[in-house]
C-alpha cells in the first residue's frame, strides 16, 4: 500500500507528509495509428506539450531496479501502447520481477504482434481495457477513424485462445465503448458480443457532448450506471466533473509518468511537469514543492499558479467554481489486495479525454 511519512530532504522546502507509491503509471506511448475527433493525441497537442515517443526498455528496467516497492504499473494513457516496439522486454521483465502490469486507461488492439498477443498471456498481463465504440465497421469507424474492427475482435479472439492454451485468466479483458448518438442503438448488442468473448462491459460518457449528441438519453443513463447522459449532466447532477476525484488523486496514490521520464502527476495532465523520474527519482518528483503546491490547490489550500498544470486544467477549473476539494483523509490507499494476490479492487477508466 502506499506510505506517507515525514523527513526531511535537506535543501529543500518546507517537509510534508511524504509520498511513495507501490503503484505508478508510466505512459508506454504517447504515439497513436488513429485519428479519433476527440482525442488530444490526434489533434497533436500532447505530442506538441509533452512529447511524442516510446517508453524505452532501459528506461523501464532502471526504474524498476531502482524502485523494488513498486509492484504495479499502468501502462496505457494518452497514445496505443501496442505500437512501442520494446513492449515484449517490458513485459517479459515486469513478470519476472512481479510487478503487475495493467492497461485499464484503454487500448485500441488494432495493431499488435502475434509475439505480443501470447506474451500478454504468457506473462500474466493483468487487465487491458478495449475501446471499442461499435459493433459494425460502418459504425465503429465513425469514431475510432483508420480502425479496423474485424481486426480488433479477431486479436481479442488470438488473446482468448492463448488464455486457453495457458490455462490463464489473464489478462482480464473489458469491452468499453464511448456512447454518442450514432452507436448506442448498438449497445445491447455490444454486450452481448462482449459476454461472447468473456469480456467485461462498460459505458463510458464522451468528452464533447457536442458530437454526436446522445438521443435516447434514458437508456444511457442506465447503461452508464451513473444516472446521467453526458458530462454535462453528470456534474449539474453531483456537482463534480466527471472521474475528477479519481483523477486528482493520482498525485497522491497512483502518478503519471510520461514515457521519458516527465513526472506528470495525473493521466489527463498533458501541459506540464514536475521534474523527470529518470534523471532525478521518484521520491525527489513526488515530493518536490512545485508538486506539493499542486496537491494543495486540489484541497483547496493555495491559491492558483500560473507554473503549476493545474492551473490549465477545466476539471481544477471545475473545482474552484463549485468549491468541491479533495479530502486527502479520504482518497483512497492503494488499490491493490494482499500481498501474493496483487489484485485491483477496480479498474474504471480514469482519463477524462
Amino acid at each position: 500500500m502506499n506510505s506517507i511519512w515525514r523527513l526531511f530532504i535537506p535543501g529543500k522546502h518546507k517537509p510534508s507528509p511524504r509520498i511513495r507509491p507501490s503503484y505508478v503509471r508510466i505512459e508506454a506511448s504517447t504515439v497513436c495509428q488513429l485519428d479519433c475527433p476527440l482525442c488530444p493525441t490526434a489533434k497533436g497537442d500532447v505530442g506538441r506539450l509533452i512529447g511524442q515517443g516510446f517508453l524505452k526498455f532501459s528506461h523501464f528496467k532502471k526504474f524498476i531496479d531502482k524502485n523494488p516497492s513498486i509492484r504495479g504499473i499502468e501502462l496505457s494513457n494518452w497514445g496505443e501502447l501496442f505500437l512501442n516496439n520494446e513492449l515484449l522486454d517490458i513485459i517479459r521483465y515486469a513478470h519476472q520481477k512481479n510487478v503487475q502490469l495493467t492497461a485499464y486507461n484503454g487500448a485500441n488492439l488494432n495493431t499488435v504482434s502475434p509475439k505480443i498477443l501470447e506474451a500478454l498471456v504468457k506473462y500474466k498481463f493483468h487487465s487491458i481495457t478495449c475501446s471499442i465504440d461499435g459493433t459494425t465497421q460502418e459504425t465503429y469507424q465513425i469514431y475510432r477513424r483508420r480502425g479496423d474492427l474485424n481486426r480488433v475482435i479477431s486479436n481479442i479472439k488470438r488473446i482468448n485462445e492463448h488464455k486457453k492454451f495457458y490455462r490463464s485468466e489473464f489478462p482480464r479483458l473489458t469491452w468499453q465503448l464511448i456512447a454518442f448518438g450514432h452507436n448506442e442503438h448498438q449497445i445491447e448488442d455490444a454486450e452481448r458480443m462482449a459476454a461472447d468473448l468473456g469480456m467485461t462491459f462498460q459505458v463510458k460518457l464522451a468528452s464533447d457532448d457536442q458530437f454526436s449528441p446522445i438521443k435516447n438519453k434514458e437508456l444511457i443513463r442506465i447503461k452508464s450506471g451513473l444516472g446521467a447522459c453526458s458530462r454535462e449532466e453528470y456534474a449539474q447532477t453531483y456537482k463534480a466533473s466527471y472521474l475528477s476525484d479519481r483523477v486528482c488523486s493520482q498525485l497522491w496514490n497512483h502518478p503519471q509518468i510520461n514515457y521519458d521520464g516527465k513526472m506528470l502527476g495525473c493521466c489527463n495532465n498533458y501541459w506540464g511537469d514536475y521534474g523527470n523520474v529518470f534523471e532525478e527519482g521518484v521520491a525527489t518528483c513526488l515530493n518536490n514543492e512545485r508538486i506539493d503546491y499542486a496537491r494543495e490547490m486540489l484541497t483547496g489550500k493555495k491559491d492558483p499558479r500560473a507554473d503549476i498544470p493545474c492551473a490549465q486544467c477545466f476539471v481544477y477549473h471545475d473545482r474552484l467554481r463549485e468549491n468541491a476539494w479533495l479530502d486527502p483523509e479520504q482518497i483512497s490507499p492503494e488499490p491493490w489486495a494482499k500481498a501474493g494476490e496483487q489484485e485491483r479492487i477496480s479498474q474504471p477508466k480514469d482519463k477524462l479525454a
